[in-house]
């Protein structure tokens, strides 16, 4: 046994691992951000263009009913996109592997960049629409994939920071469509469908530098049956030779799923060793997406409007929260390891449910009281604080760890359909819930904020520097199943032909 101790030794952040990282996640996880608030400050020149194209079509203007629904749909195909991407991840990474199907995926952001691009030359807003579906089918596989990808290719104590890397991404690519969006770079009349374009920009560079780093060992190992290939894989990944430990553990998992093969979203509901992971995903994602995440932004244009700040300053202030964002989710990445993931939920959902509570109170009290505007202004950078921390960046990194190798892609499937049906539905709802509640809108976020807290305080255990067989024993304790392998249980359910292999 002492002579094994050196082969556990920590993992570290060899170039190979951390160039696959980046690339991963600039290449994917940076659109998805990027499209999400593309097209916020283009959007008054995009439904000119809109009733334009028409007019040249029809000799008359579309009425105003007819655009606000145009302009939804093209905003809300984003999210439905999103949604058909997550349906798709299942079959394709199994089919492709991880990184295979981040390689398809970068269809789904040249053609619709090319689009967009074209799209006034071409006179067609039809163009845009379908490229936006298009872009979100591309978000809805990237914001599933990359998390499992580096989950599986990172060591146990780097896991959490490489998994937080891609919600790094996003709130870089939102920043940085906010700065591209200022008046006066390219949300004007002739730079918008260049700002749209280049969302393709990330996805070539993808496609060319990729393919030079190592598929998920585990992928290889447990569904490819690949040793070889998954060694030399773990190899590269650590920058050193003897990973004889590391493919023990990942072939212990192999064993404790032996017969499971893949294991669709139905088997996932109804598998009573995994009945608490489920549960965790569906209100980790739901809370995510319901605890007014994009609520909030939609209203910060006008919190900060009513506290006094320039018509035109109000898309400076908005690129100053974008960089919050960011340094806040970067901070995330350094201590997720050190505070667990558990900690950094329950922080972030609480922070979330008090500056919605008090943001709730100010804008009812804003007319009456002279500084509460600048209350509201505090709320709003304190609540995309407490989201950058916890309620953004873990979730993606949970389903990675709390599935093992069989199960990960379906509950990916329904942790993402479960938030882009989520991003779809508050996109779709609020505009209507602000009109009835106005400031009180803020309280439906604050009670899921609180319900969330109180689910991950009593349910969702700490899942720091364990390795997935351990994480896979809390569970198995937690859903009284048998302690030697909860997986057994799938035994019954596979013909005897299934057992021998």
């Amino acid at each position: 046994m002492e002579q094994q101790d050196p082969t556990k030794k920590e993992g570290r952040l060899t170039l190979v691992l951390s160039l696959a990282t980046l690339i991963a996640a600039f290449g994917s996880s940076f659109q998805y951000g990027y499209n999400v608030a593309a097209v916020n400050s283009p959007a008054e020149l995009m439904k000119a263009f809109y009733n334009e194209t028409y007019f040249e079509r029809n000799n008359n203007y579309i009425n105003e009913f007819s655009l606000t629904l145009l302009w939804s749909v093209s905003v809300s195909m984003f999210p439905f996109g999103g949604f058909i991407g997550s349906l798709m991840v299942g079959p394709l990474v199994n089919k492709l592997g991880r990184k295979g199907t981040l390689l398809f995926n970068n269809i789904f952001s040249i053609v619709p960049a090319i689009l967009m691009g074209c799209s006034e030359v071409a006179r067609s807003f039809e163009m845009i629409i379908l490229s936006r579906l298009l872009v979100g089918i591309c978000a809805g596989l990237s914001s599933n994939v990359v998390p499992m990808y580096l989950g599986e290719l990172a060591p146990k104590n780097l896991r959490g920071a490489l998994g937080v890397v891609p919600q790094v991404f996003i709130t870089v690519g939102i920043l940085v469509a906010q700065i591209f969006g200022l008046r006066n770079l390219l949300a004007n009349k002739e730079g918008w469908p260049i700002l749209l374009g280049l969302t393709g920009i990330p996805a070539a560079l993808q496609l060319l530098f990729l393919p030079f780093f190592p598929e998920s060992p585990r992928y290889l190992l447990i569904q490819k049956k690949d040793e070889e290939a998954a060694r030399n894989a773990l190899k590269r990944l650590r920058g050193w030779d003897n990973v004889d430990w590391e493919m023990e553990e990942i072939q212990q998992e192999d064993e404790a799923e032996k017969a499971a093969g893949f294991i669709s979203v139905l088997k996932l509901f109804s598998m009573r060793s995994l009945r608490w992971q489920v549960i965790s995903i569906i209100i980790l994602m739901g809370g995510q997406q319901l605890s007014g995440v994009n609520a909030i932004y939609y209203y910060a244009d006008q919190i900060y409007l009513s506290a006094g700040v320039n018509d035109h300053d109000v898309q400076y202030v908005t690129v100053g929260t974008g960089a919050v964002n960011v340094l806040m989710t970067i901070c995330a990445a350094f201590v997720v390891e050190l505070l667990g993931r558990r900690f950094l939920l329950l922080l972030g959902f609480s922070v979330c449910f008090t500056a919605c509570c008090v943001l709730t109170a100010a804008l009812a009290l804003q007319d009456t009281i002279s500084w509460m505007p600048y209350v509201s202004i505090a709320c709003v950078i304190c609540y995309v604080v407490g989201h950058a921390l916890g309620p953004s960046p873990i979730p993606a990194l949970l389903i990675t760890e709390i599935f093992l190798q069989s199960s990960r892609p379906s509950a990916f499937m329904v942790g993402g359909s479960v938030h882009w049906l989520s991003n779809f539905t508050v996109g779709l709802i609020f505009p209507f819930i602000q009109v009835g509640l106005g400031a009180y809108s803020f309280i439906i976020f604050a009670v899921i904020c609180l319900l969330t807290t109180i689910y991950i305080f009593l349910v969702v255990p700490e899942t720091k520097a364990k390795t997935f067989m351990e994480i896979n024993q809390i569970f198995t304790k937690m859903n009284k199943v048998s302690e030697v392998h909860p997986e057994k249980e799938e035994l019954k359910d596979f013909p005897l032909s299934t057992l021998g292999q």
